[in-house]
């Protein structure tokens, strides 16, 4: 291949290198040029371009790019037709991708010119989802450099469909433990499953116990499961533990267990029967990626997990930042949990029809110098103000108490600012911060205690609320660790969302009455509440 810069007339029957603009004219970058283009190269006043020109032992870009990815697509594999110098390579069923790391090196090692880009190895896949691309860097690379391409590329990526469509599962029970954390997990799990073609046929709830689990086990091997998945009301501790030794008891095997993914470290694989079974770590209950997808994929698709498959999944093996994880220690003053108090109370009160609802009366006391009052009475070790809307008049309603006011000038926004003005201000010594709302006066100290004491980041009880009959009400106890997530948000959109985000790092109270729940928003509710 010959490249250089000519006059339009020595660049006949070459490819242009570059796009080109004069004028009317617009030459595209990989045009071969013809008498017409150089007519008009020539017409537009243009006097050289740079151009290629193939030799007669050269391949074509497309021609090239085409062929080795015909060679590289193995069973399952798509290949459209190449355009400027790319082949792109789809699944043509779902299943796993499964790649030949050392035949794709082989293909980028052979030359520059020739480059194979895949998704990364075992990533499950839909049919149609794009999986690899060739792309040829140069207009043409010589022929001998192509048919070595294509001899080294044979074998490199395969679709292993997914073969195993029946699942049981069983789940283990302890004093403790919700039915609905049972319930969430059984529809994680089918929602796992559905991309596969893979369904739940059965599963059974049993005391966490070797023989009951064991049973268990038994029964859905003979319903015809073609995968089992325990799911442990505790932690999978050591290999002689409840999980493995049921695997045991009914004549199985256990081929490893722990993994260097996180989160999934506490996985647990076996075998009963020639059926695989999976001990599912703790993190299979959440929907984010973790390790047991990696497992529970391939062996959906027939594909052997082996010890020395688990052992090699270290390197890049931390998915994600696992926010139940314990956090860095703190300074002294702060390894008693200390948790400070935000009141929002910068609203305008827009569905009032006027009056600031926070300055409204309750036994001769205005509202929000309740709420301070409470959250002063707490166990928070400080209490802040967010005032905007007619701050003067907040503050001096709050006039005496030993509060932490900060304005923030940007409450006509939404809540989104407020929260984020408060949360600026808690103190770097505090592990948490619990926000209350200045229009909720039953929210009492008690309430406020209790939330604290349930606070537990060393034991993953990060984000705290009060809960009844299945209604998550307020204030919300917030650990540090979301402080940097809540001063994303934006509007007027409050953190609730967050909750379901990271339900792993819930902690529930129970409370009876309606404090945590009743908010006054209309002049209905405050007369309401004044009668009562």
């Amino acid at each position: 291949m010959k490249f250089a810069e000519l006059a339009p007339a020595d660049a006949l029957g070459g490819i242009a290198v570059h796009t080109l603009r004069r004028g009317a004219l617009v030459l595209k970058k990989g045009t071969v040029i013809g008498a017409a283009e150089v007519a008009a190269l020539q017409a537009a006043g243009v006097e050289r371009l740079a151009a290629v020109h193939l030799e007669a032992s050269d391949v074509s870009e497309d021609v090239a790019a085409g062929r080795i990815a015909q060679a590289v697509a193995g069973e399952g594999v798509h290949v459209e037709a190449a355009m400027t110098g790319r082949a792109n390579l789809f699944a043509a069923q779902a299943g796993v991708l499964v790649v030949a790391r050392e035949v794709v090196d082989r293909v980028n090692g052979i030359n520059e010119a020739i480059t194979l880009a895949t998704l990364p190895a075992f990533k499950p896949v839909v049919e149609g989802e794009m999986i690899a691309t060739v792309k040829l860097i140069p207009f043409g690379v010589a022929a001998p450099l192509c048919d070595a391409a294509v001899a080294a590329g044979r074998g490199a990526l395969r679709i292993a469909p997914f073969v195993r469509r029946r699942i049981g599962v069983v789940s283990t029970l302890l004093p403790g433990l919700a039915t609905k954390v049972i319930d969430k997990t059984l529809r994680v799990t089918a929602e796992r499953l559905a991309p596969a073609g893979a369904s739940i046929i059965a599963e059974r709830r049993v005391a966490h116990q070797q023989s009951a689990l064991a049973g268990a086990i038994d029964e859905l091997l003979t319903l015809g499961a073609e995968l089992v998945i325990v799911f442990g009301a505790s932690a999978i501790a050591d290999r002689r533990d409840v999980i493995p030794a049921a695997i045991k008891a009914v004549g199985g095997e256990i081929a490893h267990f722990g993994m260097p993914v996180d989160p999934g470290n506490l996985l647990l694989i076996g075998a009963v029967r020639g059926v695989p079974i999976i001990g599912a770590p703790g993190c299979a209950r959440s929907p984010v990626e973790n390790g047991f997808d990696w497992v529970l994929m391939r062996l959906l698709a027939g594909l052997p997990v082996t010890r020395a498959e688990i052992t090699g999944m270290g390197v890049g093996g931390l998915l994600m930042e696992i926010v139940t994880r314990p956090q860095p220690r703190l300074p002294a003053a702060a390894e008693s949990q200390r948790v400070a108090a935000i009141v929002l109370a910068a609203g305008r009160s827009t569905r009032m029809g006027g009056p600031n609802k926070l300055l409204a009366t309750l036994n001769g006391r205005p509202l929000v110098r309740i709420v301070a009052e409470q959250a002063l009475a707490s166990q928070a070790c400080e209490v802040i103000v967010i005032t905007g809307h007619q701050s003067a008049e907040v503050a001096a309603a709050l006039s005496g108490l030993k509060v932490t006011l900060v304005h923030n000038p940007e409450f006509a926004q939404g809540i989104a600012s407020s929260l984020k003005a408060g949360i600026t201000a808690v103190p770097s010594d505090a592990a948490g911060a619990v926000v209350c709302l200045g229009d909720m006066p039953l929210v009492g100290p008690s309430l406020i205690d209790r939330l604290i004491a349930a606070f537990a980041p060393d034991r993953g009880a990060l984000i705290v609320v009060p809960v009844s009959g299945g209604r998550r009400g307020n204030p919300v106890l917030w650990s540090r660790r979301f402080f940097a997530e809540l001063l994303t948000l934006d509007g007027d959109v409050g953190a609730r969302h967050l909750i379901g985000k990271h339900s792993e790092a819930v902690a529930e109270v129970a409370v009876e009455g309606e404090g945590a729940f009743l908010d006054i928003d209309t002049p209905q509710a405050l007369d309401d509440m004044q009668r009562a």
